[in-house]
């Protein structure tokens, strides 16, 4: 047997149970994992809430989790260049906040030895979509680049890449979070009313990267963003669209290419809390209220 976190209905954390269920065994194109660990993401409240029903057709229970990483224990027919007791990282679709998973094998990629458990678990989902919007915006060392919401996961890896693509970068933040954009090398900047201000002072902007969403964030990237700028959004809304900012667009091998990166030392995801499998409720309540001081983690 092997446990699982559920939902039957949409709703708060609450509705999250923990069960057991007899692992799958992989099918065509699949392997399964012993998970060692996952990661949590605003994503995954997010689809518990059911702000993804119009799209989700697949009948209860859901299990949420987009990202973790574990060792691979079974191997299903077709499946190349994969092993058993090969260590991994899967960027899954859902499904993931359980002690096996089943995924298929275009979703996962090697983890590299100077990666540790803790950093693989963390780079799904938040990074790769950091990653997606500096490619989305084509960041070059000419541009100057805005990051809204630069201190959480998605933000700070935004900076990171973008920085290692010699752009000089600002970040918005809140004020106990501004050393630890300097400290990656960006620029902070305090988010309330006089953003667009402070931005301007800064000197041209000529691409903007919004981790968070939200009217602050739309209407300060319009008001300094120069002509024939690009912006780029990881959570479309109204305000983006009334605006013509586009929702991050993913590339096939946006996984492969952020844990490469972070392979190599450019890219270190700030790790807050680990919560046992069991407490997935807590995890996402954390989440759900904000600004947690780093990836929050799952511990199978």
């Amino acid at each position: 047997m092997s446990t699982r976190i559920a939902y039957y209905a949409y709703g708060s954390p609450d509705v999250l149970r923990v069960e057991d269920e007899h692992p799958d065994e992989p099918g065509p194109g699949q392997v399964r994992l012993r998970q060692e660990m996952i990661g949590v993401n605003p994503v995954d409240w997010k689809m518990v809430a059911g702000y993804f029903r119009q799209s989700d057709r697949a009948p209860f229970p859901h299990v949420p989790g987009w990202a973790s990483t574990g060792i691979i224990e079974q191997v299903g027919p077709g499946v190349a260049g994969l092993s058993v007791g090969d260590a991994v990282i899967a960027g899954a679709r859902g499904g993931a906040y359980r002690e096996q998973l089943v995924i298929d094998a275009h979703l996962v990629v090697p983890r590299p030895e100077t990666v540790s458990i803790e950093q693989a678990a963390a780079l799904p989902s938040s990074a790769v979509a950091g990653y997606s919007m500096v490619q989305n915006l084509r960041i070059t060392d000419e541009d100057t680049l805005l990051v809204h919401g630069a201190a959480g996961s998605v933000g700070a890896a935004t900076v990171q890449i973008a920085l290692d693509q010699g752009a000089r970068v600002i970040g918005t933040a809140s004020a106990h979070n501004h050393n630890y954009l300097r400290s990656l090398g960006a620029i902070p900047v305090l988010y309330g009313d006089a953003l667009a201000s402070a931005l301007r002072r800064l000197g041209p902007i000529t691409a903007s990267a919004d981790a968070v969403g939200g009217r602050e964030s739309i209407d300060a990237t319009r008001a300094v963003l120069v002509y024939g700028g690009r912006a780029v959004t990881a959570w479309g809304d109204e305000h983006s669209h009334a605006a013509r900012i586009p929702w991050v667009q993913h590339p096939d091998d946006e996984l492969e290419q952020t844990v490469a990166i972070a392979a190599r030392g450019a890219l270190t995801v700030r790790i807050g809390e680990t919560f046992p499998l069991g407490a997935a409720a807590e995890s996402l309540k954390l989440s759900q209220a904000g600004h947690p001081a780093g990836k929050i983690l799952l511990a199978p």
